[in-house]
């Protein structure tokens, strides 16, 4: 292994690791491991045999990376983490096959988080310190707590929540604009008026709403092929990001009178709801399960194909 450093005091069984990778004290690799370049395996690892290890990941002490694992490049993996591939454990009884669970590209876990077998933890996503992940984490999600909730979304600019007047307001993601609809109050109190051929960006073809969302869940993460979206939160709040595949933004809807533009090839993904919260969806399209994208690696590709062509 050309190129691999290993500790005087840590053991690599495994001859498929990466050149620039360092295996510290106490560390130990099994035969059957994959370890990619330039990794740091820090003191007190333990690696088992089916393992695969992406390139530049950087595992802390006290981990333990049991068969079924796979992490994908660029991951940091805090101090003492804890992974399981047996949802129901029993001494020496050793399943058929192990739970296989997948850490995408770029997402970090905090120190102490336990993650359970057979989730995935969606690239760029980060796991807060000691956070218990009961279920797979979308694509740049920032959990916390046990269970792990989602609470925010990383590297999202926080964008107006409000329009000064009348008319729309663009945000940094491509096409994504905040509207202001109509709105007359008096005395008896207030309307908010949507006249569709002038007020909306197209004519919907479809309408839906959302609601009785307990606050922790999260809603949408998909982009849609052809669909276009126009989201109006009338009572309470949600929380939307929407991600182009290069920029990322938040908005907050808590007005009727307010109103969301997402086209189409914007991934959007609402979470936070308020316990009274009711969105309302207006689309451009019939329902089409076919014009759903729901694996944001293949959004994010798709993104990359359709730069190149232009």
């Amino acid at each position: 292994m050309s190129g691999v450093f290993v500790h005087s005091q840590g053991l690599c069984e495994s001859p498929k690791v990466g050149e620039g990778t360092r295996i510290w004290a106490f560390a130990h690799v099994l035969r059957g491991a994959i370890i990619g370049r330039d990794c740091n395996i820090c003191d007190g690892v333990f690696v088992e045999n089916d393992v695969v290890v992406g390139d530049r990941v950087t595992v802390k002490c006290g981990v333990q990376l049991w068969d079924g694992l796979r992490i994908e490049d660029d991951v940091f993996i805090g101090p003492n983490a804890t992974f399981t591939n047996d949802p129901f454990p029993r001494s020496r009884h050793r399943p058929h096959r192990f739970e296989r669970t997948l850490i995408e590209q770029g997402a970090s876990i905090g120190a102490n988080a336990t993650i359970l077998p057979g989730l995935t933890i969606g690239s760029r996503a980060m796991v807060g310190a000691g956070a218990v992940v009961t279920r797979s984490v979308p694509a740049h999600a920032v959990v916390m707590g046990n269970p792990a909730r989602i609470v925010g979304y990383a590297e999202a600019a926080a964008a107006r929540s409000r329009v000064a007047s009348a008319g729309a307001a663009r945000g940094r993601v491509a096409g994504v604009r905040l509207h202001r609809l109509p709105r007359f109050e008096d005395m008896r109190g207030a309307i908010a008026v949507t006249e569709f051929e002038r007020d909306l960006p197209f004519v919907p073809k479809r309408s839906f709403m959302v609601f009785d969302v307990p606050s922790g869940e999260i809603r949408g993460a998909h982009a849609h092929k052809s669909c276009h979206q126009f989201l109006v939160c009338v009572n309470g709040r949600v929380c939307v990001t929407v991600d182009d595949g290069v920029r990322r933004e938040e908005y907050l809807l808590e007005a009727p009178d307010t109103g969301l533009y997402v086209p189409s090839m914007v991934w959007a993904t609402q979470s936070r709801y308020s316990p009274d919260a009711v969105l309302v969806v207006y689309a451009s399209q019939p329902y089409d399960p076919d014009d759903y994208i729901r694996d944001y690696q293949v959004f994010a590709s798709l993104v990359k194909k359709k730069r190149l062509r232009r």
